[in-house]
């Protein structure tokens, strides 16, 4: 989902208070505003919408069909509409009245928001804007004190995270714990940033999936051993200033989990994996992020999607037996060091030209199991057909001989044409292929260099267990 508002503007004490530590308030503001369209495209689409429009071929009678229905499916209808159009069902029918009450209750609270508000528009500066967020967070609270649940799903981004809100946010988590909330998204609206979640957060036996941006997690230090998401099953941490002990806490304490989704690990170094019911564990944006998989019988997927951290940075993806792992992938060897088991794949940094890197390089690296004994499919991207990438791809066709497709992709408008980009291919042809079934397939990318999209980037790809291959990115032949 897009980002539906920018950051609440700064009042004059919050921004006297930044000058004075020696930040620029309008530059601040612009980073968060950044750092928020980045949580808020990988964050989950809402069940409803406010663009649905519903088509229908009328009768040619005035008889009201619809509200002769059953009230389950009427329920059911309801359910499905922006949480005022719901409401608004009570004045069509008598059958109508009181199905916004019975029906689960679906909250999204950026339908509140004013058409150039959503927009991020509206005029009017920080006041205007300040009073536009207090309105959706009074809109929030009038809605879960009249609807008595069940609470099916909350999408909370856009209310107003203010000096009075803690105490807020407190009692809405205990409405919503109270009256059985299934799916929480939970987004602070700066400023301020970083504000504390209070406990009440881990009093959520219902929820099923929880995703949390620009929060501060609570110190699970002193909290009861009792305390579970015991039905919890996808858990997004995006921002979030999470220290590893807490992270170790709730991935103990969350035995339905399969989905683990971290964007921009804050105070997090390290990611200790156990769990008997994880299938799925992706990062974006990991910062020093060391990741130790300990013990994650059922684990299938690590997808690493980005790494932001500095060239001097040595960071450690360990993975003990892991059965049913069968994706592993952008890990940049730049910065990671690989350990499956006995085996350490760690990158040698050189001052030496990627030049260097030929053919001889590989051989003397020796034998390399998964690639003389498993691969398969082999995916290059960003090919610009350097004498260095055509030495590994012919060491690759040289040792794999369970290879059955080489794919490499170029970025678009590398090449003048088609015969210039299949030119850079020739010496692979000169090599003796171990595969006797293998072959090789060249397509132009379908984006140019450094303009990919942040789609190439998302949780929703890479947690969706009916695509195959996450990596598997659309190309133009």
């Amino acid at each position: 989902m897009g980002s539906p508002a920018p950051p609440v503007p700064m009042d004059r004490v919050t921004e006297a208070l930044f000058r004075v530590r020696g930040q620029d308030p309008q530059d601040l503001e612009a980073l968060v505003g950044r750092i928020l369209g980045y949580i808020h495209f990988v964050l989950p689409d809402p069940p409803v919408s406010r663009r649905a429009t519903l088509r229908a071929c009328l009768p040619n009678d005035d008889v009201d069909r619809v509200s002769a229905l059953p009230y389950a499916l009427l329920r059911n209808i309801v359910s499905r509409l922006p949480d005022k159009d719901a409401a608004r069902t009570a004045v069509l029918a008598t059958r109508w009245r009181g199905l916004w009450r019975s029906a689960p209750l679906v909250l999204v609270d950026s339908h509140f928001l004013t058409p150039a508000a959503a927009s991020g528009g509206g005029g009017g500066g920080g006041a205007v804007a300040r009073a536009e967020a207090r309105r959706v967070t009074a809109a929030v609270s009038r809605v879960l004190a009249a609807h008595p649940g069940p609470i099916r799903c909350v999408h909370l981004t856009c209310s107003y995270m203010d000096d009075e809100f803690p105490s807020l946010l407190a009692r809405w988590l205990q409405t919503l714990a109270f009256k059985g909330v299934q799916d929480l998204v939970l987004v602070n609206r700066p400023f301020p940033l970083a504000l504390d979640l209070p406990v009440a957060l881990f009093g959520m036996p219902a929820l099923t999936r929880l995703y949390l941006g620009f929060f501060k997690f609570p110190d699970t230090a002193g909290l009861p051993r009792t305390v579970s998401f015991p039905n919890l099953r996808e858990l997004g941490l995006c921002t979030v200033v999470i220290f590893s002990p807490d992270m170790d806490f709730v991935l103990a304490r969350s035995p339905a989990l399969e989905i683990l989704c971290i964007q921009a690990n804050l105070f997090t170094e390290r990611l200790r994996i156990v769990s008997r019911s994880l299938r799925c564990v992706q990062v974006i944006a990991a910062t020093d992020l060391d990741i130790l998989v300990a013990y994650a019988p059922h684990l299938e997927r690590l997808i690493v999607w980005s790494v932001l951290a500095n060239k001097s940075s040595s960071l450690r993806i360990k993975i003990a037996p892991a059965p049913a792992l069968s994706i592993l992938g952008y890990l940049e060897p730049e910065f990671y060091t690989l350990e499956v088991g006995n085996t350490v794949i760690k990158s040698k940094k050189t001052a030496e030209p990627t030049g260097k890197l030929n053919l001889e390089f590989w051989k003397d690296a020796g034998a390399i199991e998964c690639v003389q004994s498993h691969i398969k499919l082999m995916i290059f991207h960003n090919f610009h057909g350097d004498q260095s990438e055509l030495s590994f791809l012919h060491f690759i066709l040289e040792n794999a001989p369970m290879l059955t497709k080489l794919v490499i992709v170029y970025p678009k408008r590398t090449f003048t044409s088609v015969t210039e980009a299949n030119s850079k291919l020739e010496p692979l042809f000169a090599a003796k292929w171990a595969s006797t079934c293998c072959s090789l397939l060249l397509s132009e990318g379908a984006y140019a260099d450094g303009k990919e999209p942040l789609e190439l980037q998302s949780f929703k790809r890479g947690s969706n267990f009916s695509v195959r291959d996450p990596f598997a990115f659309i190309v133009r032949a």
